[in-house]
């Protein structure tokens, strides 16, 4: 039995979406690049709402006028073709109303937005370090596996491989923190280091932080208010490094949050770069407030932010990696560390959306 109330709900929003649609055709509005940004994001946000409406509607008008037909048609042929097509329809329903239900649930604000990643190693010594680059490589290729485009920011290697900590962008066009946002929290792993000699199984940590890139109209970030600090890149980059004043040090003084960018040869570039973590970080003490009001609804949300939550165990004697806010694991370690992780990401957001619909029916 198809909702009408879902349907309802849908058809509300019409006039709404209407009326953005002019709004964003208004030269006035045009001129306004903050209000038109604003407004572009809202009717984006409401455009597979409204698809989904017109699309359920549309299925059930063809039950309805198959429906028709069998009362009125004397031609079995005709009313075996109709009993067959409201078959195949209604079997549509179900699915199409659980979209319709998730959709016109209110998302992540920031689940459209570009991510900035930072992955420390924790406790572990030599091997948490070497753990991180081993995390790194993963978010790389799966990076590479979704077409999107990666920008290393800041890093410090660590003494025997891998990464102290490093900082990077990830950008592309298909919601990229939506995505990345799971991967917040501790990653444990369990294996005989490359430093052991004895073959002794010892465990370490390395911590992920996503955070939603905030953009120009985001955050209300002056240059009045941050200290600009250069000195000489440290890593690899060929003959300018330790010798040209490109790397970028950026404090900003209300808060006291410090970034830097070293990443780059120009001066400028990392410059760029260093202000758009700076309003990234800021934005993200606001974000913080948001995740911290879901995180008790949601189990698969209940470690960002906190680095203390162990969220998933990369376990190499058995070749399985286990996500423990689902109980879900993959016997094929090798493979997800080559960054195929779409399917605990899968699994993540499907546990979500039934978390989501559970807040919206209470």
């Amino acid at each position: 039995m198809a909702d009408t109330s879902l349907l309802d709900k849908v058809l509300a929003l019409q006039d709404k979406f209407q009326a953005l649609q002019d709004q964003l055709a208004s030269p006035d509005v045009m001129s306004d690049m903050k209000k038109f940004v604003q407004l572009n994001k809202d009717y984006k946000e409401l455009e597979p709402i409204i698809a989904a409406g017109l699309e359920y509607k549309k299925v059930m008008d063809n039950i309805a006028s198959a429906k028709e037909v069998l009362a009125t048609e004397k031609d079995e042929e005709l009313r075996d073709m109709a009993k067959e097509e409201i078959s195949e329809l209604e079997d549509k329903i179900p699915a199409m109303e659980q979209n319709i239900k998730l959709l016109l649930i209110p998302a992540d604000p920031d689940d459209s937005k570009n991510a900035m990643v930072e992955i420390r190693g924790g406790t572990g010594g030599d091997e948490a370090a070497i753990f991180a680059g081993d995390l790194f490589r993963m978010y790389q290729h799966f990076a590479e596996s979704r077409g999107w485009k990666l920008e290393i920011t800041d890093q410090a290697p660590g003494t025997s491989g891998g990464y102290k900590q490093i900082v990077f962008k990830l950008s592309g066009n298909d919601g990229v923190y939506g995505v990345m946002k799971y991967e917040s929290g501790v990653h444990r792993v369990q294996r005989v280091p490359q430093t052991e000699t004895q073959g002794r199984i010892q465990t370490s940590a390395a911590s992920v932080a996503v955070f939603p890139e905030a953009g120009e109209f985001d955050v209300d970030l002056s240059w009045d208010d941050i200290r600009l600090d250069l000195f000489c890149s440290s890593g690899p980059g060929g003959q300018g490094v330790n010798t040209t004043y490109s790397a970028v040090r950026l404090t900003h003084i209300p808060s006291g949050l410090v970034v830097q960018c070293q990443e780059e040869r120009s001066q400028l570039k990392n410059k760029d770069r260093a202000f758009e973590e700076l309003r990234t970080r800021l934005y993200n003490l606001e974000h913080q407030k948001y995740l911290d009001g879901i995180a008790a609804k949601r189990k698969t949300m209940v470690s960002t932010g906190d680095r203390s939550a162990k969220i998933r165990t990369y376990n190499y004697p058995q070749g399985r990696v286990t996500d423990h806010r689902i109980n879900w694991s993959m016997y094929n370690l090798p493979v997800f560390m080559d960054g195929d992780i779409q399917e605990c990401i899968e699994q993540l957001q499907i546990a979500e959306n039934a978390e989501r619909l559970k807040e919206a029916g209470e």
